[in-house]
């Protein structure tokens, strides 16, 4: 089992800033992608960025250029800087990881952090 826990959500005006995190803990060896999504009402939830173990990065086209997904192995946490944040960025981020297949490729989500941003 993967637990995670995230931080970092709130209420920003337009073209600011918010950093959230994601800590996972219990089999966290077992880790293979450490993501974000994210869901706005009465949307469907959709990939806003995503690292490997290995370091590579995919990003939603809506976010490239304005929000940067980082990762610290030895802490098992992973980062979602968001820059220039626009109206359209309000939603649940919700934490997201995928185990490796040969591990048994389990996923996991966290409870959600809410990110308003004021037009």
């Amino acid at each position: 089992q993967v637990q995670l826990v995230e931080s970092g959500g709130g209420l920003v005006q337009a073209r600011g800033s918010l950093r959230l995190s994601c800590a996972a803990s219990g089999s966290t060896f077992t880790i293979n992608v450490m993501g974000w999504y994210r869901q706005a009402p009465g949307k469907q939830r959709e990939l806003v960025a995503a690292v490997t173990s290995g370091g590579s990065t995919n990003y939603a086209d809506s976010v490239k250029g304005r929000f940067t997904i980082s990762r610290d192995n030895a802490k098992n946490t992973v980062y979602l800087q968001m820059n220039s944040l626009k109206y359209e960025d309000t939603a649940v981020y919700y934490c997201n990881t995928k185990g490796h297949l040969a591990l048994g490729g389990k996923e996991y989500w966290g409870k959600g952090t809410l990110v308003t941003v004021s037009s």
